[in-house]
């Protein structure tokens, strides 16, 4: 059998990934701009009791600087307009600009503008302002979700504002300078009960290491990765480009896994185990599956990764 990565994408069809991401993600993107805008900040408040968002690094925020000192020097009735105009993907200077951030450059946009709500610094939600009801049902759907699915819609509900960069045309994209991996003497080793694939096992030792071109170096060269919810990346050289830009001091806790023969020669490992992010620290694991199918010759020719539906998905490695 040649696989594809389309038929890649079926192994372990039995993965119960956390579907109530990309639909209460829909359902934030069917709200008005202002529903958008106050949900935001009311998620933003609501967050800050249960899970600590951590400080953007320097980098994030010295690439958004210019942005963000623009909209500081502004009246409210001009940085309401600007969110307005983010949350419609309105062609404006400030939609374009925000398109080509890279995710955490974003993250910290957003960061920033809700401490600046709060200092009154930044329009803030008119005093007595009420949610609507169906943004206050999104609302009620993320406060009963665990921390790891709440990030993940956080997240969603951001990074896909501004002006769609499809239609820029040629661009070039702006994310944070690339750190150093860490010194080999620094490193730590995972290990994964029922696995012992050199392959996999370096997968997870150079991602926490920041040793992204040794981590390349894993997959084939038409080797794809797809990220939770997304579409899959295919080429070293685009998988490369989103370690880069969006798995820079990830920390992957992986538990337990199994292996199997699959057609052809190839292997299928599932591992599951926990992911934290430098934005809200160890104190918020996400709940992952990696779906590994390597080559004859232990390449990766594709990997999924899966925010799971649950904790009890940690447990569920039956084919």
């Amino acid at each position: 059998m040649t696989y594809t990565i389309s038929s890649a994408r079926n192994i372990f069809p039995n993965t119960l990934a956390a579907d109530v991401v990309p639909a209460t993600t829909a359902r934030f993107n069917q709200l008005t701009p202002e529903d958008q805008l106050a949900w935001i900040w009311f998620t933003y408040l609501e967050m800050g009791k249960t899970v600590t968002i951590a400080a953007p690094g320097a980098a994030s925020m010295q690439l958004a600087e210019l942005t963000l000192n623009e909209i500081k020097k502004m009246s409210f009735q001009q940085q309401t307009q600007v969110m307005c105009d983010l949350a419609n993907r309105a062609d404006t200077p400030i939609g374009r600009t925000y398109a080509i951030w890279s995710q955490n450059i974003k993250l910290g946009f957003w960061y920033q503008l809700g401490k600046w709500m709060e200092e009154g610094i930044v329009a803030p939600i008119p005093e007595g302002y009420r949610l609507s009801a169906n943004a206050s049902a999104v609302l009620e759907t993320l406060k009963n979700l665990d921390p790891g699915q709440q990030i993940t819609i956080l997240r969603n509900s951001v990074v896909d504002m501004g002006f769609d960069p499809n239609k820029l045309g040629g661009y070039t994209r702006v994310a944070e300078p690339v750190m150093a991996p860490k010194e080999v003497s620094k490193r730590t080793q995972v290990s994964i009960e029922g696995i012992d694939n050199p392959t996999v096992l370096s997968y997870m030792n150079n991602l926490n290491a920041n040793d992204f071109d040794a981590l390349i170096d894993l997959f084939l060269p038409d080797g794809a990765l797809q990220p939770p919810f997304q579409r899959p990346i295919a080429g070293k050289d685009a998988v490369l480009r989103f370690f880069k830009e969006e798995c820079q001091n990830l920390v992957l806790v992986p538990e337990r896994g199994i292996s199997e023969p699959a057609d052809g020669g190839y292997t299928q490992i599932k591992i599951t185990g926990k992911v934290q992010t430098p934005w809200f620290g160890s104190g918020v694991g996400m709940n992952i599956s990696w779906r590994f199918l390597l080559d004859p010759n232990n390449k990766i020719f594709f990997v999924a990764i899966d925010l799971l539906a649950s904790p009890k998905e940690l447990l569920n490695l039956i084919r």
